[in-house]
């Protein structure tokens, strides 16, 4: 049975083909069109999955929808008379596209499919889940989980924001919900709007500013003291109410009331441009610790309701690294997975195996075996396509065998060197986990500012992510399981690789915290001492943990820094072209594709970024 999962229309478009149940490929539409976060229907994502399972479209049994239209366009029109006359101009603005588009989605997306080969109309078989369903079947599906708890948290759906479900086998039972207009997915959004980020992108960036907030600071504790007694009311069991007179989202064009936050706050809105304060940072560690608080109080919900050993977690709120290390550390559950594409692409993925357990009611085996097999997932580049793409750039490059390869990178990482390393199928959802990676060496006191500003051109105070052998992770970091392979949550590093601070860190400014040594691997040690770990295993990516540990060999350390292999606002390479682009454009020292090396200096025009750059919307 071959079942196609897509994802379109919002944003994080994304295709994820389905084999007797095998994920077999699954992508983003951005990597493809070099749009972040696109809307757009995924045709290349589609093409490619297709292309890899040797299919055309006539050959595929259901394709399954993500979500339900009709009940997000009723949730929008019940929004409107509920708030009218507010929200005109919004309603104004979005009713000609549901009227022209996202209304009668069944004929537009079978459009869309007679482009492909193979398409016929009488056969094809569409399919809607419902969105919460999605990434519900998204995080259980691919767990070596029997039966377990399942917590979504997200902005919304169609109505839903929050669920709390149990899968049992091949089906799920939803048995509670929070609706909009409250959600702890849009309140996290409306404090990333308010801090001067991008609703959508930026949440991650509020995410690694929190912990330059002062800890038990009056301003944090007053911060946390006006959010839930005006803004947010936090119930015991997770649930919230969002108080919607200091809100834009529901009916407006913003996330929330400026001139009512300013009033409350004390704080103007934050544009992109300007300087992060000492303010911003406190109530982004404010904003933070109410977020985690609500995750755990609707983590124990869940355990009661459902008495489950087992966590599955999915909707964007569960890519928040540092709430789930808080879950695990509160030890509600035995084991917790959280599915690593756990925003709108993965509902892509969602919906398929929705459709092939639940609908066609096939069983769901419980093995050993990571069944997203490391989530690379994506297109992988023969040796004849990079050639080719050295051909058309006059590239310079070395041929370099495995016995050599490793421990010659190894050695360009250790003196100071900084590494595009591009292997194999790239990774489906937002991390790289080592086959397009940036990656340097975490030694280094000057790579966390050198990477931001020269390599990847953001902001300075963006944390950097260590890759450790999974053998060894225990011996770095105070590791509450064993595996973390998909950098989904943060650990502290262990207290011998702390360097001793001054009484009063917690209260320094930001900029004093950013710049203060704070362990042996300064580089990846974020300002309260955690990182955001992911341990590379020799069975799911034995080309990356060869290579961390010929920088072992060398170093007696087991760590890499790994960042995505991008800049801001693009997303992560795709293929040797966009590897090479980005090579240039930056200050990256080598290149690596599969075994060819590019060193900069070698290169034509090395010296002229300008050349190679492209101009991406700022995330």
């Amino acid at each position: 049975m071959k079942i196609l999962g897509i994802s379109a229309y919002y944003h994080d478009s994304a295709a994820a083909l389905l084999v007797n149940g095998e994920i077999i490929a699954a992508a983003q539409e951005e990597r493809f069109t070099r749009v972040k976060h696109t809307e757009a229907f995924p045709i290349n994502a589609i093409t490619f999955c297709l292309n890899q399972a040797q299919l055309n479209i006539g050959d595929i049994d259901a394709v399954v929808f993500y979500d339900k239209p009709f009940l997000k366009f009723e949730r929008l029109l019940e929004t409107y008379m509920a708030f009218a006359p507010k929200g005109f101009r919004a309603f104004l603005k979005s009713m000609p596209v549901w009227l022209n588009d996202k209304l009668f989605l069944k004929y537009r997306i079978k459009k869309e499919f007679e482009q492909l080969n193979g398409f016929n109309k009488q056969t094809f078989k569409l399919l809607f889940t419902e969105h919460h369903l999605s990434h519900a079947a998204s995080t259980f599906f691919p767990s070596n989980f029997k039966s377990a708890a399942i917590l979504n948290i997200d902005g919304v759906g169609e109505w839903c924001t929050t669920s709390i479900g149990i899968g049992t086998e091949n089906q799920i039972e939803f048995l509670k919900e929070q609706h909009f207009p409250h959600s702890v997915g849009l309140l996290y959004s409306a404090f990333t709007y308010y801090l001067g980020f991008k609703v959508n992108s930026g949440e991650y960036k509020l995410m690694g500013l929190a912990p330059y907030g002062q800890k038990n600071s009056p301003e944090v504790n007053n911060y946390i003291n006006i959010i839930k007694t005006h803004l947010v009311d936090v119930k015991d069991d997770g649930s919230v109410f969002l108080n919607q007179q200091y809100y834009n989202y529901a009916v407006g064009l913003t996330m929330a009331n400026d001139k009512k936050w300013e009033n409350l706050l004390r704080l103007k809105k934050r544009n992109d441009h300007e300087d992060i304060t000492q303010q911003h940072c406190n109530l982004a560690l404010a904003i933070q610790l109410i977020t985690e608080e609500i995750v755990i109080k609707l983590a124990h919900e869940a355990k009661r309701l459902t008495n489950c050993e087992n966590l599955c977690l999915a909707g964007g709120v569960a890519l928040n690294c540092v709430a789930n290390a808080s879950l695990l550390q509160a030890n509600i559950f035995k084991n917790i997975y959280v599915q690593p594409a756990a925003g709108d692409a993965g509902g892509a993925l969602g919906s398929a195996l929705a459709a092939y357990y639940i609908y066609f009611n096939q069983p769901k085996p419980v093995k050993d075996n990571d069944a997203l097999k490391g989530s690379f997932l994506g297109p992988q580049f023969m040796d004849s396509e990079i050639e080719e793409m050295c051909s058309k750039n006059k590239a310079v490059f070395e041929k370099i065998p495995d016995e050599y390869l490793y421990k010659k990178i190894a050695e360009l990482i250790s003196e100071g060197n900084i590494v595009g390393w591009f292997q194999g199928k790239m990774e489906f959802g937002p991390r790289a986990l080592g086959n397009r990676s940036i990656l340097a060496d975490p030694r280094n006191e000057d790579m966390q500012k050198k990477l931001n500003l020269k390599i990847k051109f953001r902001e300075g105070f963006r944390p950097f992510a260590p890759s450790v052998l999974e053998e060894k992770a225990h011996l770095f970091f105070e590791m509450k399981s064993e595996k973390l392979p998909y950098m989904l949550f943060t650990a502290q590093i262990i207290d011998s690789l702390k360097n001793e601070i001054p009484v009063n860190y917690d209260q320094l400014s930001m900029w004093d915290k950013l710049y203060y040594k704070r362990s042996k691997l300064p580089a990846i040690t974020h300002v309260d001492f955690s990182a955001r770990v992911q341990t590379v295993s020799k069975q799911t990516n034995p080309r990356f943990h060869q290579l961390i540990t010929e920088f072992e060999n060398l170093t007696n350390t087991p760590v890499l820094i790994n960042t995505s292999f991008n800049v801001r606002g693009e997303p992560i390479v795709c293929s040797p072209n966009d590897a090479y682009r980005c090579f240039m454009a930056t200050d990256i020292d080598v290149l690596i594709i599969n075994n060819f090396v590019f060193l900069k200096t070698k290169q034509a025009h090395h010296t002229d970024k300008q050349k190679w750059q492209t101009q991406f919307e700022k995330d």
